[in-house]
């Protein structure tokens, strides 16, 4: 298991691990680096609004984190190893990673996990067993961070999902001076 002030410094530091193909943990910090505008440039896209409108989901927040973080591992290919689940889930129990779920008359549809330190919530993964839940736990998870204060929503790297939403890359060196910025700040994500 990779300890959780080792994980927590590679935050601080712009790093974040993934399992690779051999069993090894592999380090990045991306040049450049994609993070979500927290400001009015996020986008929430048409097909989104109509969902919102009507509802279908229950919005809710580290009730499954492991089951989240599993589902968001079930695919052909994937870097979240049973390390790093177990690293995470630790990092869960201390109150420093989180689940944004969506849930679906009674079932987990989809949702997203990350960790969160000051004002800076750093979006590892996300999943949706239906339809536009993926999207509606991103939507939440946004509010949230809104409501509450943050200033950074790092994603890593930027996928044409994200890109509709506003998703925009920036160089290193304006990510880590975002970054000290946001991890200074004492805001809690709960």
């Amino acid at each position: 298991m990779i300890s959780p002030s080792l994980l927590i410094e590679g935050y601080l530091h712009g790093v974040f691990p993934m399992g690779m193909e051999d069993g090894e943990i592999g380090w990045f910090s991306p040049d450049p680096r994609a993070i979500i505008p927290l400001d009015d440039t996020f986008h929430v896209p048409h097909g989104l609004k109509r969902v919102l409108t009507h509802r279908p989901f229950e919005v809710r927040v580290n009730q499954s984190f492991e089951a989240v973080m599993r589902a968001c591992a079930h695919r052909n290919e994937t870097w979240i190893t049973e390390e790093i689940i177990q690293s995470y889930c630790e990092l869960h129990r201390r109150g420093l990673a989180h689940s944004v779920e969506a849930w679906h008359d009674g079932h987990l549809a989809g949702g997203l996990y990350g960790v969160s330190v000051g004002g800076a919530f750093f979006g590892e993964s996300m999943f949706h067993w239906e339809t536009d839940a993926s999207k509606v736990a991103l939507h939440a998870l946004v509010e949230r961070l809104r409501e509450r204060g943050f200033t950074l929503l790092d994603t890593q790297w930027i996928t044409p999902h994200l890109r509709q939403f506003g998703a925009t890359e920036i160089p290193r060196r304006q990510y880590l001076r975002r970054l000290a910025d946001a991890t200074r700040l004492s805001l809690t994500f709960i």
